[in-house]
This record gives C-alpha cells, structure tokens and sequence, in this order.
C-alpha cells in the first residue's frame, strides 16, 4: 500500500539561542500530527554571522535531541562532563531525561547545514537517566543505489544495522538523489513517517514538496521518492507514534502541567539535575 502526503509544513526563518539564524520547521502546532518528533529546526547558511553565536548552556527534561550536521560542525558540553564535536555528515543523541544542561557551539563553516530533531520521550521514561552519544562518520552506513545513495544515521535499513535510541525506536536516512531518479522504501504500516527535504524539491504520489518542508505521511507499506530537475537530499524519519499528552514550556516537555511546574520549579531551586553537575 502505497503512502501519500497527509499535511507538509513550510519552514519560517527565526532566531534562537544567542542569535542563530535557523528555520524552523516543527514546532508546538504540530505536535498533535508529526508524534513523537516535536520539534525541526534546519540550518542553511553560508554566512557565519548567522550563526557563530551558538546556544549558551541551558536545560532540557523529557525529550532527546538529535542533531545531524551534514556540512559544517557542532561542538557540545554538558553537565555530565562530556565534551564532543561532529561534523560533516555526523550525529550528536542527547538523551535529557530527568535532567541535563548543555551547550552547543557552532564554530564557522564554508556552509552550515543540518537539522535538529527533539524526539519526545515516553511519559515511563521522561525521568530516565540522562545520556550522550555521538555517530561520527564510520559509523555511518552508506548504502548506494541506482539513482542515489542512503546514509543510514540510526535504526535499520534492510538487513542494514546502525545506531538505535534505548528509548523509542527511529529510523533516519540522509537520502540523497540524482535530478530525474525515483527512491522506494519499505516500511511497517502504521509507523509515523515524516519527509523533510533538506536540499531540493520533490514528488509524492503527484504531490510537490518544496524545500525546507516537514510531510507526514499516510499508513502504508511504501513510499516512493521522485527527485525533479535537480539533485536532492531528503531526510527520512519513521518512528511510533505515542499519542500521549504533552505539557511544553521552553526546554522542558513533560506530560502534565504539574509536571511542568515542578521542573521549572527545581530549576528555581538548583535541583533540577538528578545526574551530574560539572558545567
């Protein structure tokens, strides 16, 4: 059974952090169709002085953000004392749980490109013992195809095997495709699937996605990829949905607004980490 487009969202450019430049694609609008990815930010800048300015220290409970950085580096520090740059084509997984502060520093770059995803935490695990993992470039599959190729930065591909979240389980593909090629995957019926297009516009069933746009699309067992008049690179993000109820304020996603409050509330009183405090 074939997939189609339910709704695709548009990035905006905003700024957040210290003054970074970025576009924001998903956000507290659309929690309720893109479950359980919460939040996608994209950058796209050739212009350092968009974002050099980076992310100070600051917290974050009951999500994991992943961050791809396609072109361009990351460096982050936490509160648990870890330290650890990627770069071109490489992932940073930062598990929040019950609590974590951390930085992230974009030093320049001939072009800054990438995405950050917040994955939302199941309500059993929100206060789970926060954690980091870096993917750097070997272990990173890359699988070819007529057409393309596919990057596989977490989950399965096939009988291909790369990093997995302890948490919910996600596949991520960087796919990239040659103008005028066609891409087929296979996947589980009732899996939440979402198609960024990071580079380029595509087809859908007939549907034309643009750049910098999020599409979530229907159940079913496939979809097909058709790249236009020029080569493309689309991120693919399947994952559960857990249709449970959120509570967001800032950094913080919890489920409920007691919950919420209480995080806040620790944070006032210097008890908000559980894990760590070397930052």
């Amino acid at each position: 059974m074939k997939r189609v487009v339910n709704k695709s969202v548009t990035g905006f450019r905003t700024i957040d952090g210290a003054g970074v430049n970025l576009v924001r694609v998903l956000g507290h609008q659309t929690t309720k169709d893109y479950d359980p990815i919460l939040m996608l930010d994209s950058f796209d800048s050739q212009n350092p002085e968009d974002y050099i300015a980076g992310f100070p220290m600051h917290p974050h409970r009951g999500i994991e953000t992943i961050s791809y950085i396609y072109s361009g580096k990351m460096t982050h520090r936490d509160s648990l004392g870890n330290e650890d740059t990627i770069g071109n084509g490489e992932v940073q997984w930062m598990t929040a749980g019950s609590g974590i502060m951390h930085e992230e520093k974009l030093p320049p770059a001939g072009r800054m490109l990438g995405v950050q995803l917040w994955l939302n935490m199941p309500a059993k695990d929100k206060m789970a013992p926060p954690a980091y993992n870096s993917v750097k470039n070997d272990h990173i599959k890359e699988i070819t195809f007529d057409g393309g190729k596919l990057r596989l930065l977490a989950g399965k591909y096939g009988k291909h095997v790369g990093h997995e979240g302890k948490y919910l389980p996600i596949d991520f593909y960087d796919i990239h495709l040659d103008r005028n090629s066609k891409f087929t995957i296979e996947m589980e019926h009732d899996k939440s699937v979402i198609l960024f297009t990071l580079i380029g516009d595509i087809e859908v069933e007939g549907k034309l996605i643009k750049e910098k746009t999020a599409a979530i699309l229907s159940e079913g067992t496939e979809v097909t990829i058709n790249s236009l008049d020029d080569n493309v690179q689309v991120l693919f993000i399947s994952s559960n949905r857990l249709d449970e109820p959120i509570s967001w304020g800032g950094p913080i996603v919890m489920n409920t607004r007691e919950e919420l409050k209480l995080a806040f509330a620790e944070l006032n009183r210097g008890t908000f980490l559980k894990s760590g405090v070397e930052y």
